[in-house]
């Protein structure tokens, strides 16, 4: 009797844990993002850089083009050593804007990196907490395409997100 009874239990067992309601849930993490303060700060310090950059750009791309100018209007009788120093200057300069353009993007996105990362650091564990107090099995960002399907069954948290982010 003891014996049918425990497996009774044992077989009873896993079909109660699986008998337990999942709890699913949606966010947009995008517009979310879109809506946090931080974003607009973020943008006018990037905007003020990505000006700086263009503005120096703009100086070196002046510079060139002068001194191509300057080497169209050699007169023909220069020297052959002179004409080609002056090409090697041109060359030089047109490697430097190269490298610059080069150097410039790739601080763009470190900037845009290190400004944007606390903003969504801040909204994942805005997620996270909204997950552990609502008891949620799941919450999918609606933002990123990999959920195919949301049912009924689950709910949109967004709105809890804003609410622990401060954003109306």
């Amino acid at each position: 009797m003891i014996k049918k009874f425990l497996l009774a239990a044992l077989v009873a067992f896993p079909m109660c844990i699986a008998a337990q309601t999942l709890k699913f849930g949606t966010v947009n993490s995008q517009e979310i993002f879109n809506l946090m303060p931080e974003k607009a700060t973020a943008e006018t310090t990037l905007q003020s850089v990505a000006e700086k950059y263009q503005t120096e750009l703009t100086n070196l791309q002046t510079e060139f083009e002068k001194k191509y100018k300057e080497f169209q209007e050699l007169d023909p009788s220069t020297p052959q050593s002179i004409k080609d120093r002056r090409m090697q200057e041109l060359t030089e300069n047109q490697q430097k804007i190269q490298n610059f353009q080069q150097m410039a993007s790739q601080d763009m996105q470190k900037q845009q990196e290190t400004l944007l990362a606390p903003i969504t650091d801040k909204i994942q564990q805005a997620i996270k907490a909204v997950g552990v107090e609502g008891g949620y099995t799941f919450i999918y960002d609606l933002s990123i395409p990999c959920v195919v399907y949301t049912g009924a069954g689950a709910e949109d948290v967004s709105a809890q997100v804003k609410a622990k982010l401060g954003i109306k």
